[in-house]
Formats: structure tokens, sequence, C-alpha cells
């Protein structure tokens, strides 16, 4: 079956992230999403709360803080550590039964990858629905994908709940985790998405001010 899945999104969890997990359940559904991976920056603990929603896929992951830029981590259920190279956060990722994503590859002042995107990862974020600019950071991302032969996924990175789903993934899999994963791995998935709109994004900066 086809699954609709949100592959970035962050939560409370995420030092720079207001999402709740009832926001989360509540707009994914109301986007039509099948399911989300929660990809919160260097800690797990937002995945752990909120896994176990009956009729609800949960992709437990990380977006790790490399010496090299941004690395998603999906199927990742233990921390891995911040500052390592891109190599060996890729390989932590491995290591842990993960996939390694390359997020916003050439997004404009992201903590991007860029030159450091390689064929160990397993998939590029090719859309990005929070990268600036963001055409350019589709097309270019794009271009790395498909010269190093891997995966395109797509996510909307967010972190006010309302801009969830901007950005998605259908995936040819079955609802659980493995089967997604492995579906992932071998391509059986094609991106799609928008940008977020300015409104949400100033939305966000200015309810982010308040958190902090």
């Amino acid at each position: 079956m086809q699954l609709k899945i949100d592959l970035h999104v962050h939560t409370q969890y995420s030092y720079d992230a207001l999402i709740t997990p009832e926001e989360l359940f509540y707009y994914a559904k109301k986007r039509g999403l099948d399911g989300v991976a929660i990809t919160d920056h260097d800690t797990t603990e937002g995945a752990a709360k909120i896994m176990g929603e009956k009729g609800f896929l949960i992709i437990p992951g990380i977006e790790v803080s490399s010496m090299d830029g941004h690395v998603v981590g999906l199927n990742v259920n233990d921390r891995i550590p911040q500052g390592l190279s891109v190599g060996e956060t890729v390989d932590r990722i491995h290591e842990a039964g993960g996939i390694a994503v390359a997020c916003h590859p050439t997004a404009l002042f992201w903590d991007s990858l860029g030159k450091h995107v390689n064929a160990k990862f397993d998939a590029v974020e090719v859309i990005n629905s929070s990268a600036f600019p963001f055409r350019y950071a589709v097309k270019r991302a794009m271009k790395i994908a498909s010269s190093l032969r891997i995966p395109q996924v797509a996510g909307s990175d967010a972190h006010y709940a309302p801009e969830i789903g901007y950005a998605y993934t259908i995936i040819d899999a079955e609802p659980e985790i493995s089967s997604t994963i492995e579906a992932l791995t071998r391509g059986f998935c094609k991106p799609f998405g928008m940008a977020i709109p300015l409104h949400l994004r100033l939305r966000r900066v200015m309810l982010r001010f308040k958190k902090i």
C-alpha cells in the first residue's frame, strides 16, 4: 500500500521547536498523513514519548549535529553523539539499525552538508519545506541524489504544528516501521511538497521567542 509520511518533524523536545504530542497527531491527521518521523535535534526523547498511538505510524529518529552538517537518522532509538565527522555519524546511525538521510543538503544558513553528501547515505532529503531558498535547494538536492543514485525523500522540517505535512514522502510499504525503512532503502518512494508559507514561518519565530 502507499503511505503518506512526513519524514522530518520536530517536537517540543527539540530546543527550537514547539510541537506537543497532541498537536502533532491533530495536524498530521488533518493533513491526511499515515505517519511521521520524529527527528528532534540530538535526542530521541520525543519519539520515545510519542510512540504507541494506535492507527498512526511513528518512525523514531534523530537529527544529528555532525561536524560537517546535519544528518537525519531514521529508525534510531538511541542518541547519536554530536560533533562527529559526517562519515562516523552515518556509521553510528547504521550501527544503531537506522538509515541515514542527508537533510536539507543545499539550504542556506541551515548547517547543511553540501559537498559532504556521499554514497554512504541511504537517501537525500530533496524537498524540505523549511529550506531557503526553496526552489534552489530542491533543484540542487535532486541533482545530488541523482548523481549518487540514491533514493529521494521529503519532509516538512516542521517546528510549529501547522507546518506539519507541507512536504511528505509517498512510500510503497506496509504501515509498520520495518517495512517502511526497507522500502526507503530500496527506493520505493517519491517526494512531494511545497515551501511553508511565510505567515507560518513568522508565527513560528514569534512563538519561539516566547518559548525562550
